[in-house]
């Protein structure tokens, strides 16, 4: 099986069109996905048009995220504040970060909505094909 370990751009141009953007989010993913902790862990799942991102958040409450939608960046943010609190600890296993999560998504993925349950973030994307962009037969004039 032959490895691919450069790629070349004026290949992949020739055969598509306007995928200039895409290539250039792709690279850039790639270089901000270098500096990613891996906390919270998640899931991303694909049943047809639908997706979900599962994320898990012991010990979060809704109050405590913000969820931004912004030019195709969806991002999960959630930023503990210290206070001080009466409450001595013994051992303190779960996780209280800092943390946030961009994900870029598809011009025809629409975020649907989110919800909170045992810990767990479910944010519910959903791609939706535009009529314009649907398969069709070309008349020839």
């Amino acid at each position: 099986m032959k490895t691919l370990t450069t790629l070349d751009l004026n290949k992949i141009a020739a055969q598509a069109v306007g995928f200039d953007r895409i290539l250039a989010d792709m690279f850039q993913y790639t270089e901000s996905n270098v500096a990613s902790s891996g906390y919270p862990p998640y899931n991303i799942r694909k049943e047809g048009d639908k997706f979900q991102i599962e994320i898990a958040l012991a010990g979060v409450t809704k109050e405590d995220l913000e969820i931004n939608l912004e030019d195709g960046q969806l991002t999960i943010s959630h930023d503990p504040e210290e206070t001080q609190s009466e409450v001595e600890y013994l051992h303190k296993g779960i996780a209280q970060r800092k943390f946030k999560r961009t994900w870029t998504l598809s011009d025809d993925v629409v975020v649907k909505g989110a919800q909170m349950e045992n810990g767990m973030l479910y944010v519910e994307l959903e791609r939706i094909v535009p009529e314009e962009k649907k398969a069709r037969t070309i008349k020839i004039d």
